[in-house]
């Protein structure tokens, strides 16, 4: 590995415990997710960026629903992936692992359609696996060492086993091999949602913002675009100029900077091609006269395009884009929502539907956590990103 190469790191989480909550997870991952954290810390100094840290979640609840309607499963990923992201920031916290910052480690949830129930022919893999490097970890445990097996033998294999259907969910085993024409229910009366917008700063990219992008991606509906021509999904990155009077300012990163960081999380759990690949997607800037018209615009080669607009106000391409539907928003913007809602119905434009993320915070009721409170919330504020980073500045001169 090239001493300026970002290392990389795989950690494959296996089906979570039915129900999974707080107690559940953490018996099942906490253990393994505290080993591999403290782990690939100890990489960070190799490159300039932070190690990256890429757990696979296996989702039986996605398999075989390449063509459902996001809308319906939406409430259960979403809620399965803000735990498993509050888990990985409680044993960061507990375990005083940055991964907050350029110095510590880059975490990235993807999901993965396999309940192991796949089968999976292992000796068809091959000593040389088409993607890396890549450096991987499993779970002790049954299940974990099956997810293991069956990721050696895909990767071993040299087929194209896993793939992008809809977003953030990497489809394998039976759902890979049949082309992704499986044939899940689609009730003609669920909306589909093909053009999706979110809306945020996203200084210092941190586990909150990554639970609302990937739901974002994860939302955006196949099929019936409205004569737009590709699926979408339009992130507002406010402008710098609404930026000026943010606390420690000095180290807030540019529009620039934060759309890279948005993007380059983005490409992560969009584009599982081999990286010297250069045909998975296409960059185009747009400057069109007019609000909302400054824009970095993704093509990736599954008919999505990623839209990363700058915005000057609290409603940006959501009241400028009549065919946008659906807004991601936390659980702490429910007024933003609403507002914008307003102002569509105030045009006579259909009101978007809203999904929510959970906000991430300490459990109030468990001992440990409230013993690690203050370091798990200064893993997911960008003003707390922001004073520690200033303090290191400080500190340099």
């Amino acid at each position: 590995m090239a001493a300026s190469e970002q290392p990389r790191f795989l950690l494959l989480l296996p089906p979570p415990p039915s129900p999974p909550d707080v107690a559940a997870l953490k018996a099942a991952f906490a253990d393994t997710i505290s080993q591999v954290l403290k782990e690939v810390a100890t990489h960070s100094s190799e490159s300039s960026s932070a190690a990256a840290l890429e757990m696979a979640l296996a989702c039986p609840h996605l398999v075989d629903q390449q063509r459902t309607p996001r809308s319906t499963l939406y409430a259960e990923t979403q809620s399965l992936l803000a735990a498993v992201y509050k888990l990985i920031c409680t044993v960061a916290a507990k375990d005083d692992v940055n991964i907050e910052d350029a110095d510590g480690v880059d975490v990235r949830l993807l999901l993965v359609s396999w309940s192991g129930a796949q089968l999976h022919d292992e000796s068809s893999a091959t000593s040389e696996p088409p993607y890396g490097p890549v450096y991987a970890f499993g779970v002790e445990s049954e299940s974990g060492e099956a997810m293991v097996k069956a990721f050696i033998a895909a990767k071993g294999s040299g087929e194209q086993v896993t793939r992008v259907q809809s977003g953030p969910v990497i489809n394998t085993g039976a759902s890979a091999a049949d082309g992704g024409n499986a044939s899940p229910t689609r009730s003609d009366t669920v909306a589909l949602h093909p053009h999706v917008a979110v809306g945020g700063t996203f200084d210092h990219i941190h586990i909150g913002h990554k639970l609302l992008l990937t739901m974002t991606i994860f939302a955006v509906d196949e099929g019936n675009t409205t004569g737009e021509g590709h699926r979408s999904a339009t992130i507002g990155i406010t402008g710098d100029q609404l930026l000026k009077n943010k606390k420690h300012a000095e180290v807030l990163e540019s529009w620039d900077g934060r759309y890279k960081s948005v993007m380059t999380f983005i490409d992560a759990i969009v584009d599982f091609s081999p990286q010297s690949s250069s045909t998975q997607r296409h960059v185009s800037a747009r400057d069109d006269p007019g609000p909302n018209g400054k824009s970095m615009d993704v093509y990736y080669s599954n008919d999505l395009l990623v839209k990363c607009t700058e915005i000057q106000d609290a409603f940006g391409p959501t009241i400028t884009e009549e065919h946008i539907s659906a807004l991601i928003i936390s659980a702490e913007t429910r007024s933003g929502g609403k507002a914008i809602n307003d102002k569509r119905t105030e045009k006579d434009w259909k009101p978007l539907d809203v999904f929510e993320v959970d906000v991430l915070d300490a459990e109030d009721d468990d001992s440990e956590d409230r013993q690690v409170k203050e370091g798990f919330d200064g893993k997911l504020s960008s003003t707390t990103i922001r004073e520690k980073l200033a303090k290191k500045r400080q500190s340099s001169l």
